[in-house]
């Protein structure tokens, strides 16, 4: 065996280990939640962030953050993000943050009155400090993460390596969930999201982060598979992560990282030449096979139920009246807030009490982009443009980027059906801001 196969058979394997040891032995994995965030400083202060350290430090921290919220590893729920803010800080202290990015300082100061406002206009008896964190962490966290990406030169190798660091955690939740539910036909009853198939956890976030698994796995097996061996276990896994991933009957996450994969392959053919796209039509054409396997392996272990869920169907075959379980009512009151609200909103926090004094539903938004309006208000709408023109500006200048796209629609779809709760659509957005530059070695790229 090739030694560089080796090295990549261990990774996977300490993974799979560790995913089998958080439902065997569960206190394992808080050794494995708290290690994760005192190696990561370590690897980055040792290295002084001279190949972007701090950048697959965060990578880690994203891909592990649902594994270990399912398995109570998190020394504290909303740890993740800020374990991204600190390491993206600590590689900044290395390495300075992009001159570039200004219009996330504009990003970050806009979120400030909100957050003013939300001091003294929540209910007397909500937690404040723990109502501000839960709605604003994540945009901080993609404020802050932008900082140090926007404009940073990288290597192709490099950025493999950062979504690398992300999606071995990821194969470590896939293997807690085939552990935590051995016997399918026993919990597969109806259409709804199935939480005895997350883990017992929320499976929105789960369909979130292995839609995104089932992405970093699949460009792997087409960009950074270096040997036969490494193209099997690649594609092995993206089979694996997207079997699991449908089997979680949430749908957004997983119809995400399909556009992402899709996104890619039309990126990839009409940058290549004539030798590279006839190679490349026979990629689409043996992964739309594999993929049309999975789904109909799903379909026979769900008894067709997977197909009724994408067709938004019930157990019996009816249509359902609402086509995103009810989270349609929640923006509506959302967006009728920032009508009376519609300079500075409500305040961060405030949108669900105000949604509860006024319609009696008691749920935090879905809507990242809906509860903006709510609680920042026109500066909120300020905010989101930034988020959108900025990236896609850099595309128009520096179309090189192959994942451009694929992140930025990962953030925008992921942002409309999970918000924010998880740390991946704020880190993957910062991504698409990175100067990818091809046909370099993996070292230190000087940045302008």
């Amino acid at each position: 065996m090739k030694k560089e196969d080796q090295s990549y058979l261990y990774l996977i394997l300490f993974h799979v280990v560790v995913g089998a040891l958080g439902f065997i032995v569960p206190f394992t994995s808080k050794i494995y939640g708290y290690s994760i965030f005192i190696f990561g400083l370590y690897y980055i202060i040792k290295n002084k962030n001279r190949n972007n350290e701090a950048l697959i430090a965060a990578a880690y921290v994203v891909g592990s953050e649902v594994f270990l919220r399912m398995t109570d590893g998190n020394p504290l729920y909303e740890i993740s993000k800020y374990g991204v803010i600190v390491f993206i800080l600590l590689g900044m202290y290395f390495s300075s943050f992009s001159k570039q990015a200004l219009p996330y300082w504009i990003f970050l100061l806009l979120l400030v009155p909100s957050i003013i406002i939300s001091t003294y206009a929540l209910n007397f008896d909500t937690n404040i400090r723990k109502a501000i964190a839960f709605n604003i962490s994540g945009p901080v966290c993609l404020g802050v993460a932008s900082l140090y990406t926007m404009g940073r030169k990288i290597s192709l190798d490099e950025i493999n390596t950062v979504l690398l660091s992300m999606g071995l955690p990821i194969l470590s939740c896939v293997i807690y969930l085939i552990l935590y539910t051995p016997n399918l036909q026993e919990v597969i009853t109806g259409t709804e999201s199935n939480f005895e198939t997350s883990g017992g956890f929320g499976p929105n976030q789960v369909a979130t982060i292995l839609g995104l698994g089932m992405f970093i796995f699949f460009s792997r097996f087409i960009l950074d598979s270096k040997t036969k061996l490494q193209i099997i276990i690649n594609l092995f896994i993206a089979l694996n992560i997207m079997y699991r991933g449908m089997l979680t009957f949430s749908r957004g996450g997983m119809i995400t990282g399909f556009l992402m994969i899709l996104l890619l392959l039309i990126f990839l053919y009409f940058k290549s030449n004539q030798a590279g796209k006839f190679k490349l039509s026979y990629i689409m054409v043996f992964l739309g096979f594999a993929m049309m396997a999975t789904w109909t392996y799903t379909s026979f272990q769900t008894d067709g139920l997977i197909n009724k869920r994408y067709s938004n169907q019930d157990a019996a075959g009816r249509v359902k009246e609402s086509q995103f379980t009810g989270r349609e009512e929640i923006a509506r009151s959302e967006i009728e807030i920032f009508l009376k609200n519609p300079i500075f909103g409500v305040g961060v926090g405030k949108g669900t009490e105000v949604r509860k004094a006024e319609t009696g539903i008691k749920a935090a938004s879905h809507d990242e982009i809906t509860r903006m309006l709510a609680e920042h208000g026109t500066l909120g709408i300020f905010a989101l443009l930034i988020l959108v023109v900025t990236p896609l500006v850099l595309f128009l200048q520096n179309n090189f980027n192959m994942f451009l796209l694929c992140f930025v629609f990962f953030w925008f779809l992921t942002i409309n059906h999970a918000a924010m709760r998880i740390a991946a659509p704020a880190f993957v957005y910062s991504l698409a801001l990175l100067n990818v530059q091809l046909g370099l070695p993996k070292k230190r790229i000087p940045n302008n």
